[in-house]
């Protein structure tokens, strides 16, 4: 589905830049990650669709490859780690698809992933480092382009979450087939900002993963093996933000564009909002990536000023 391009004039004239936001948290399946896993699930053979699909996701890539599954008439198996935000477990279930539960401190998701495929034949599909998975996300970043442009703006600047990169290379790539001036960026969580350091390394770099953040959609400490190379050749740099930049993010969200976003989803804006990236004068693009949220943990982060 074809998602909207937003404005605020509060955001607007607080930074005093033209800023475009695009909220995929109004997606089917509450994320973006449905034009991946749509793009991915529309290869398989007839044969493979037999077999079905096995994926592994912290909620939403199993949120859209369950809702995919289920419009193909697919069978899913989706591994799920044990603390994962009851809306998106749930949601899986109730698409339809098997939920695997498994516990990241002792078990490999990839390797019960393998084991599923070998004994059911079902076809893995990773949630980023897979060719037509960042294909798919490339329309998210084409889609943009074609906005902005039909607006008669040229765009300057993107800035999209980051957790393994298939987002946000997809995205870049997607961008840059139309504008390749404009300069994109990946937002992660301090602590989890692979990306950034590896950009910034110039070689795949693990991010020391230390604590915990609120974004659980975004806790993947180092780039994949196709998406980095992607990120070197079409990203500026990366930059991270801290639990309270997304709880800020999430408040000015709910409370000036009455949209629901989950801490993952609103890491974009609060990179904007903490002035992590210089905007003033630019014409900039925003990505709202989710909105699969725990009712109470939302309501906790809105209510809250800490």
């Amino acid at each position: 589905m074809k998602t909207p391009l937003l404005t605020n004039e509060v955001l607007d004239k607080a930074l005093g830049a033209r800023v475009f936001i695009k909220p995929e948290n109004l997606q089917h399946s509450g994320s973006f990650k449905l034009r991946g896993a749509l793009n991915r699930a529309l290869q398989l053979s007839p044969q493979q669709r037999q077999g079905g699909i096995v994926a592994w996701s912290s909620g939403n890539h199993g949120l859209a490859i369950s809702y995919v599954a289920k419009k193909l008439g697919i069978k899913a198996t989706v591994l799920m780690p044990q603390e994962a935000p009851k809306t998106k477990i749930d949601g899986v279930r109730k698409n339809g698809a098997t939920v695997r539960l498994y516990d990241k401190t002792k078990e490999v998701r990839e390797e019960i992933g393998a084991q599923i495929a070998a004994d059911t034949g079902a076809v893995i599909v990773p949630p980023y480092d897979d060719p037509f998975v960042i294909v798919g996300q490339a329309t998210l970043g084409a889609e943009i382009a074609e906005q902005v442009r039909d607006i008669g703006q040229d765009l300057d600047l993107a800035l999209f979450p980051c957790s393994g990169g298939g987002l946000v290379s997809g995205a870049a790539c997607g961008i840059h087939s139309l504008v390749p001036r404009t300069e994109v960026y990946s937002v992660e969580p301090a602590g989890f900002d692979g990306m950034a350091l590896s950009l910034a390394a110039g070689a795949a770099t693990r991010a020391p993963a230390l604590g915990a953040s609120i974004c659980d959609a975004l806790l993947v400490p180092i780039p994949g093996q196709l998406t980095f190379p992607i990120c070197r050749k079409h990203l500026a740099a990366g930059v991270s933000v801290t639990d309270e930049d997304v709880r800020a993010a999430m408040r000015f969200a709910y409370g000036e564009l009455k949209l629901v976003v989950e801490p993952g989803g609103a890491v974009a804006l609060a990179a904007l909002l903490a002035g992590k990236v210089k905007v003033a004068g630019k014409c900039v693009a925003i990505l709202l990536s989710g909105g699969n949220v725990d009712a109470d943990k939302f309501a906790n982060i809105i209510s809250s000023q800490n």
